[in-house]
């Protein structure tokens, strides 16, 4: 039986603070407005369509951005009131599917592949959306229609303002193919500029592209970037939780007070907590381990840590770390209950194609337990330092 085709949509608000303003001071409306910091390091938050024509964008030093337009209007930034508006539309996106994930107060992806059978085609959703948004905030968004996260997010910004594109799924590779290679995400201006000089200028020429000539800017990403390239991407959308801690505990038949099978339960907890981290696409910066005596009497142990992470050998160290303490000065505690949880989450940011060797060869390592445990089911693999430790001989009968 094929598998069910998906429809993501990607919705990007229009020069979302530069709008809200012009929405609300009618005297900026048709004016160039910049809405940033002004003082001597001021840099641009986000420029009205009426600016960007000389060539202001957002993270622009201020400085520069009035000399590229010295009759811009500088607006001081309401983070607070822009938080707001933000809801309204959120608010939105729900109405049509709770498989919505926000990326920031003005863009989200939403996987409508569920509601399409209630509510029409998924052009016939954006364009609804786009309706009510504007109806409700009189502001406009753009709206990119795919089989995927990565082709709908290039879609978004191909017709702005108040843009629609849709890409069906034979459509792909005749939208991205002609595009310059910078449309990928990721490729910025330290990348491109190398791949830009073997002569590939196009994503089509970057597909298809000798994978040899690019393994010395990409290393063992070449694949999936040449994959990303030709619009390939099966990433799920994570819909935004309330949940605050992604968590594994575990409550023993027996208290445990051997150490070495204690370790051994919070190096598998670990994991099993890692394994869902990835799962939701999230990172997390503090891990906590929690520890309940014969007597029921719990404690918590937690560290804060960066950069976030969903790396198993990461998570385990730091937990392994904060019970070895506390063993250190309650040696003959005995146990029943651990657990170990990870919580300042956040979504997964894209691959950093310059990351640290350690941290490639633990991503990878996670990812092919993860593989095998979705083929083969979730005890197929163990960390090993999870194995209880084994009698030693000559102790038997």
């Amino acid at each position: 039986m094929a598998a069910t085709e998906r429809w993501i949509l990607h919705v990007d608000m229009d020069a979302f603070y530069a709008s809200v303003e012009q929405r609300d001071d009618p005297a900026l409306r048709g004016r160039p407005v910049i809405v940033g910091g002004t003082g001597g390091r001021g840099v641009v938050a986000a420029a009205s369509y009426e600016v960007r024509k000389f060539g202001v964008h957002s993270a622009m030093p201020m400085r520069e951005a009035l000399r590229r337009c010295p009759d811009a209007v500088c607006v001081q930034p309401r983070i607070s009131h822009y938080a707001g508006e933000s809801r309204r539309i959120f608010d939105v996106f729900h109405e049509f599917t709770p498989l919505v994930q926000g990326l920031s107060l003005d863009e989200a992806f939403l996987d409508v592949t569920g509601s399409i059978g209630a509510l029409g085609p998924a052009e016939e959703i954006a364009v609804e959306i786009k309706h009510r948004i504007r109806e409700r905030t009189q502001l406009t968004a753009s709206v990119g229609v795919a089989p995927n996260k990565l082709v709908a997010k290039i879609a978004s910004d191909l017709r702005k303002p108040d843009g629609i594109v849709v890409v069906r799924p034979g459509e792909v590779r005749a939208l991205l193919d002609p595009l310059p290679i910078r449309r990928l995400f990721g490729l910025g201006a330290k990348t491109a500029p190398k791949v830009e000089a073997l002569g590939i200028r196009t994503l089509g020429e970057l597909s298809r592209a000798n994978p040899a000539s690019l393994r010395p800017i990409f290393g063992r990403y070449t694949e999936r970037v040449q994959q990303r390239a030709a619009g390939i991407d099966d990433r799920p959308v994570v819909p935004d939780r309330d949940e605050k801690q992604v968590s594994a505990e575990e409550t023993f038949d027996t208290d445990i007070a051997d150490h070495a099978r204690l370790r051994a339960e919070i190096v598998r907890l670990a994991d099993k907590a890692c394994a869902r981290l990835r799962a939701r696409e999230l990172t997390a910066g503090c891990v906590t381990v929690k520890i309940r005596r014969r007597d029921f009497t719990t404690y918590t142990r937690q560290r804060h840590f960066e950069p976030p992470s969903q790396e198993t050998r990461v998570v385990t160290a730091i937990a392994l770390e904060l019970l070895d303490a506390w063993l250190a000065a309650q040696p003959r505690a005995a146990l029943r209950l651990l657990g170990v949880g990870v919580s300042e989450l956040s979504p997964a940011a894209q691959l950093d194609l310059f990351t640290a060797p350690q941290t490639v060869r633990n991503r990878e390592l996670d990812a092919t337990v993860d593989r095998i445990r979705e083929k083969f089911g979730k005890v197929a693999l163990k960390p090993a330092s999870a194995l209880e430790p084994r009698p030693k001989r000559g102790t038997g009968p």
